[in-house]
């Protein structure tokens, strides 16, 4: 199966560089926006064609080829999906936002670790509760300032090269909420509701709270009144223990819409439940984690913003299910965990680095008391199947969150700067490097995932850099070969990043392949007819079967990416570049004998070292 283009990781810009952030009403710009266009069927099987030399064997190349020229041949059931795409692109928005989102809400397996994203910021100064809350308080009053731009239509634009991007995603992560199904979930959004809800829902030691956030005359709470209640919440929350029902949220989707069905059966859970989902977001306010030396406190701190540490850890104070999370813990570690179903990896760094602005800022005045009602606890009934549900949910969670392999390296030899120095792209430097590891490490070539965004057109979500080429094939082949002069390295590794930048503009400005083709399949499902057999052939499956999904996600405020490996075998790898270092997380899984994260980033860093000196050394034209 091909990796659903929904559950990509981030966001590649052709050449990455920060959006710039343009104060001012960004409704006119939204209407400005081009819709995004469906790519011409023959142009997309060509180079599905090319894409797939690098990582197949002649025989399979042979028979997929075959399999694309029926498909396309004039008159052919190619042709007939095309002309239904065009035909939805015509009437719809975007004719590829309904196919990554119906991808997500199909998948079945756990949010937790598979799917929602994590992004976690340099450890803050603070050890201690008071320093825990103030942090939280600050955050808060980011997250509402943010909120009252995107209800006032005055949320700045983001600008890449002078082009402005598409902003309706921001709207939809506040008040909003996965709901698990039978066979399909789905989402409610309450920020447009004739009620829109003015609480957030605060979880300490497993326990909810609603902390309406707004005064009666519509004016947000101060960051001193906000102390004043999260105080008061983790006061009443320490009193006493419940039993840690947001676990729930971390099993599969199947089971976990079963044990819905029965938790809300009872009307108390259900108004439990509904005020959590109304909720603008979560605030999680995490108890201890287990004591880690200095040099492993990011791996700590991410396996936290990820998934909670396990059951017996933080994994249970935490609503998976809610679209944006923000994580504070009592050590320092603080971050946000966004569900990917309903945005991509670009908005919630984004939404990282705008309370993590907040989280900075001294405050010298203070705020006048005044007396604020006490935050409503919220109340679950528990019945004995339930609770055989929650700790099936404990165990399943800490399976997950043990065999997870996960190493974060702060590159710091060099960065983009040098990079620039060198002439080459940043982006593509750091793929060919990528490539260049895996070839060291496995003697084969890997089939590259690179995320792409689409923001430059209306709704435009994501779409897939195919990273492996004929070129970088070439390229990482050569380098090691002691046959090979410098020379010739050096003109291979030019061809292959000036390809990899050709690949990157192509994606960007929506021609890529895989969003293409994942959208002609689902019109096949769509009317009803039999899946032709480009589809259903293993040379598909297999050219959708990543051995490294990657992405690259600019950040502001030092803030890191998280996301897990969907492919058993495989890895997956974020990046971002400063002036002087490059930030790696890597993840795969540790019941993999194949995968070793450790590994991967150690083979990486000596690439990178390697493809430095070879262009310091060797004389270019």
């Amino acid at each position: 199966m091909m990796r659903p283009c929904g559950l990509v990781k981030s966001c590649h810009l052709v050449k990455p560089v920060s959006a710039t952030l343009v104060a001012g009403r960004h409704l006119t710009q939204q209407e400005g926006l081009p819709s995004l266009s469906v790519p011409p069927l023959q142009h997309t099987c060509e180079r599905y064609l090319t894409a797939l030399e690098p990582i197949m064997e002649v025989d399979e190349l042979k028979r997929t080829k075959q399999l694309v020229e029926e498909f396309q041949k004039p008159g052919g059931i190619g042709e007939r999906l095309q002309r239904g795409l065009e035909r939805k692109a015509r009437n719809t928005e975007n004719w590829s936002t309904d196919c990554i989102f119906a991808e997500y809400l199909e998948n079945r397996k756990p949010l937790v670790v598979n799917s929602n994203i994590g992004t976690f910021l340099p450890q803050m100064d603070y050890r201690e509760k008071q320093g825990q809350m103030r942090s939280a308080a600050k955050a808060i009053a980011g997250i509402l300032d943010l909120k009252a731009m995107i209800d006032n239509d005055t949320l700045p634009v983001e600008y890449v090269r002078g082009k402005p991007l598409c902003m309706k995603h921001f709207d939809k992560v506040l008040s909003s909420c996965r709901i698990p199904g039978p066979e399909k979930d789905s989402v409610v959004y309450h920020a447009k509701s004739s009620s829109p809800p003015k609480h957030i829902t605060v979880v300490h030691n497993s326990q909810f709270f609603v902390l309406d956030v707004y005064h009666s005359d519509g004016t947000p709470l101060t960051v001193d009144q906000l102390c004043v209640q999260l105080e008061k919440i983790s006061n009443a929350s320490l009193q006493t223990s419940m039993e840690p029902v947001g676990i729930l949220t971390t099993q599969n989707r199947d089971s976990w819409n079963k044990t819905y069905i029965n938790l809300i059966k009872d009307e108390t859970n259900k108004e439990s439940v509904s005020a959590i989902e109304r909720g603008i977001i979560t605030l999680c306010l995490d108890g201890p984690m287990p004591q880690v030396s200095d040099d492993m406190y990011d791996v700590s701190a991410a396996k936290q913003i990820l998934h909670g540490g396990g059951s017996q850890w933080n994994s249970g104070n935490r609503w998976f299910d809610k679209a944006m999370q923000i994580i504070i813990g009592e050590n320092g570690a603080c971050g946000g965990n966004g569900s990917h179903t309903i945005a991509d990896g670009t908005i919630f760094m984004a939404l990282s680095d705008f309370f993590a602005v907040y989280m900075k800022k001294s405050e010298m005045m203070q705020s006048p008391m005044v007396p604020l009602p006490m935050p409503q606890k919220l109340h679950f009934n528990i019945t004995p199947e339930i609770k055989k549900d929650i700790e099936e949910a404990k165990h399943s969670m800490d399976i997950l969150a043990q065999d997870l392999d996960l190493r974060v390296k702060v590159f710091d030899h060099f960065g983009k700067n040098v990079i620039k120095a060198l002439k080459m792209s940043p982006d593509a430097f750091i793929q060919m490097a990528i490539q260049l590891a895996y070839y060291r490490l496995y003697q084969r070539c890997s089939s590259v995932y690179e995320a792409s965004s689409l923001r430059l057109f209306r709704m435009g979500r994501t779409d897939v850099i195919r990273a492996t080429s004929n070129a970088s094939a070439a390229f990482v082949k050569a380098f090691d070969d002691p046959r090979k002069q410098n020379t010739e390295k050096v003109d291979l590794l030019e061809k292959a990043v000036k390809v990899h930048t050709s690949l990157s503009y192509m994606a960007v400005i929506g021609q890529g392949i895989d969003l293409h083709l994942m959208a002609l399949k689902t019109q096949a499902i769509e009317e009803k007819i039999p899946m032709p057999d480009f589809f259903t052939d293993i040379s598909y499956a297999k050219a959708f079967d990543y051995d490294l999904s990657t992405s690259q996600v600019p950040s502001r405020s030092g803030c890191l990416p998280v996301t897990c490996v969907e492919k058993p075998n495989g890895y997956d790898l974020s990046y971002g570049f400063m002036n002087d270092r490059i930030n790696f997380v890597a993840t795969a899984i540790k019941s993999c004998k194949e995968t070793n994260a450790a590994h991967l980033i150690q083979a990486l860093e000596d690439a990178l070292l390697d493809m430095r000196t070879l262009l310091e050394q060797t004389p270019r034209v």
